[in-house]
């Protein structure tokens, strides 16, 4: 494997609020801006850039040393890298891995992703804790000795996340199908939002055939395929603009489909079910997240992207016209709602439910795998099943 020395421009790094670092070049020259957010993720840096939620976003590194495994062509979770940019401390001076075949470096080049190294990560990610996400510039060359009154200006010219409408730009444009592995079971319409691809292997796995549909799918076209559960996937965005996504919802809800939200899904559904949405100060990101599942007890180490979450009553049951919701699980570190369940108002069966975080988790941690035997089962209960 060869891997090319890449050449250390003069970087810096320039957030809205005026707050710049001084560092140099990492991956492609030039300049780029979006919400700057940080990952506790020590490793799975692949699937982290490939993430369609993502999108738009700056994502910073808190661990050190960056790169060291490289790059492989099996781990993308989807067709690109979908970071706007790359902030590290330390990049590997050489990858070292069986599976690598090429750098981070070399990949983020090829994919036009602009990043700074040399950098105090630790003083960034305290900055953001303590005054929130924010807009970010990264700028490279000739563009990092522009006056910074002038780079703060273009950082604060890009559209902030709040109000974003971003799954339809990263949903795929047509509809494909991934074959269920051995026995099929079931049959689940996926609704694309900025879904991982590791999402419809892990039902697959499970004898269910997955179609995967476009974030612009109506009720009708759901409905045509006669689908045994509906499924709703993480994705970027502000689920405050997804209007067409949660009115699709409510009609699966009312149709009685058993459905299964994750990450953005479980926003949506959220809204679906008439709760509120609301912004995070800094969000969930990392593979290090702690969360309690309600209906178990039981603690579990979970991988999370997200900087929005639902504003859901934690101690309670809510009645919504399509039954009783309550909140499943719940982030032991801020009280943020991770999960939630809607149950029959009169039998207390389950119809639906979701989670915030990532059951298939790649890279892992895999605590939740479980999920998707519960959606499996939520699917086997249902009076459809053998109609």
């Amino acid at each position: 494997m060869n891997t090319t020395v890449h050449t250390r421009e003069l970087a810096v790094l320039v957030l809205e609020d005026g707050r710049t670092f001084t560092g140099r070049s990492y991956g492609s020259r030039g300049e780029t801006v979006g919400e700057a957010v940080f990952c506790t993720a020590m490793t799975g840096y692949q699937e982290t850039l490939t993430d369609p939620s993502y999108h738009r976003q700056v994502v910073v590194m808190t661990a050190p040393h960056v790169g060291n495994t490289g790059w492989n062509d099996e781990d993308d979770e989807s067709s690109r890298i979908w970071v706007a940019g790359y902030v590290v401390r330390d990049p590997a001076l050489r990858p070292s891995n069986w599976r690598s075949q090429r750098s981070l470096e070399d990949e983020l080049v090829a994919q036009g992703v602009v990043g700074i190294c040399d950098i105090d990560t630790r003083a960034l990610t305290r900055h953001l804790r303590e005054r929130g996400a924010m807009r970010v510039g990264i700028f490279s060359g000739d563009e990092a000795r522009m006056p910074s009154h002038e780079l703060v200006e273009r950082v604060t010219a890009a559209p902030q996340m709040a109000g974003a409408s971003l799954a339809q730009e990263v949903s795929t444009k047509e509809p494909y199908v991934v074959q269920a592995v051995g026995e099929k079971r079931f049959t689940v319409a996926a609704i694309d939002l900025g879904i991982k691809a590791m999402t419809p292997q892990c039902m697959a796995e499970r004898g269910i055939e997955v179609h995967v549909l476009p974030a612009t799918t109506t009720f009708a076209q759901i409905e045509a395929l006669s689908p045994d559960g509906v499924f709703f996937s993480n994705g970027p965005g502000d689920p405050s603009s997804a209007d067409h996504e949660v009115g699709v919802l409510r009609e699966v809800l009312a149709a009685g489909i058993p459905f299964f939200g994750i990450c953005f899904g479980n926003q949506l559904f959220g809204r679906a079910l008439g709760f509120g949405t609301f912004k995070l100060k800094y969000g969930h990101r990392g593979i290090n997240q702690p969360v309690m599942d309600r209906t178990t007890g039981k603690v579990e180490v979970t991988a999370h992207n997200h900087g929005f979450a639902v504003d859901a009553p934690l101690d309670e049951d809510s009645h919504t016209e399509f039954g009783q919701a309550r909140v499943s699980h719940v982030c032991l570190n801020d009280d943020v709602v991770e999960g939630l369940e809607l149950h029959d108002a009169n039998s207390g069966v389950l119809r639906a439910f979701s989670v915030q975080y990532h059951p298939e988790a790649a890279a892992g941690p895999h605590d939740a795998a479980y999920l998707f035997d519960r959606f499996v089962e939520l699917l086997s209960s249902n009076t459809k099943v053998g109609a």
